[in-house]
């Protein structure tokens, strides 16, 4: 993780944010004339799925939309209930009513970088996953896991932790995970390209990135 240190706590700061993205806020026009009964892909996560910073309708979420369209995938519908700020146990404690709204066959779980930042217990972090992976199972959807990294200042112990509890989750509940979220942008010698000026916050430019991580495990659960 030698590309971190550049930005030292500041890089987990980037799933930091003022609430201020609503559910499903970048949804674009396919996903909007969808019929109500396609297939709902959920992704509950915080500002790194939020678009903070962005131009609505350039983030990876927004992306995804764009890419299942143009692979004439346009039946379904991507619900973005991402929210800047939020942590595992502010989305454990939305998920159940988000389920009972949009009945998704998919749930993205994009969480648990703030719970570090802020110092909550692994512990904690790692049951509010697995609760939330349960309760999406349990409602007939299919769970994909994106795992988090925190900077070396943290120390290798913690750091080691912190990834590893992402790999517990779904190993035990057997659902698929992406290990790192931001492989190939946080992780960079220099990643400050791959930043927006307050060097916090991903920029347009790496929304593909963030999204090509994503797809391949995404693509065998909506095939």
């Amino acid at each position: 993780m030698r590309g971190l240190r550049p930005f030292g706590a500041l890089l987990l700061a980037a799933v930091l944010g003022t609430p201020w993205l609503a559910h499903g806020q970048v949804a674009n026009a396919a996903a909007k004339t969808a019929a109500p009964s396609a297939p709902v892909i959920l992704v509950l996560g915080d500002s790194l799925s939020a678009e903070y910073g962005l131009k609505r309708g350039t983030g990876w979420v927004a992306l995804l939309e764009q890419q299942l369209a143009a692979q004439q995938k346009s039946a379904v519908r991507v619900v973005n209930a991402s929210i800047s700020g939020d942590t595992t146990s502010g989305g454990r404690s939305r998920l159940p009513a988000l389920l009972a709204q949009h009945r998704p066959s998919t749930v993205v779980i994009e969480l648990g970088g703030n719970d570090a930042l802020r110092g909550l217990p692994l512990s904690m972090t790692q049951s509010n996953l697995a609760a939330m992976t349960q309760a999406s199972k349990k409602a007939g959807a299919k769970v994909l896991l994106l795992g988090m990294q925190v900077p070396p200042n943290y120390g290798a112990a913690y750091s080691a932790e912190f990834a590893g509890l992402f790999v517990k989750v779904a190993k035990a509940e057997q659902v698929a995970l992406v290990p790192f979220f931001l492989k190939g942008i946080a992780d960079m010698e220099d990643a400050t390209a791959n930043f927006q000026a307050d060097r916090i916050h991903p920029n347009e430019l790496s929304q593909a990135g963030m999204l090509a991580n994503v797809l391949p495990e995404l693509k065998k659960l909506i095939k």
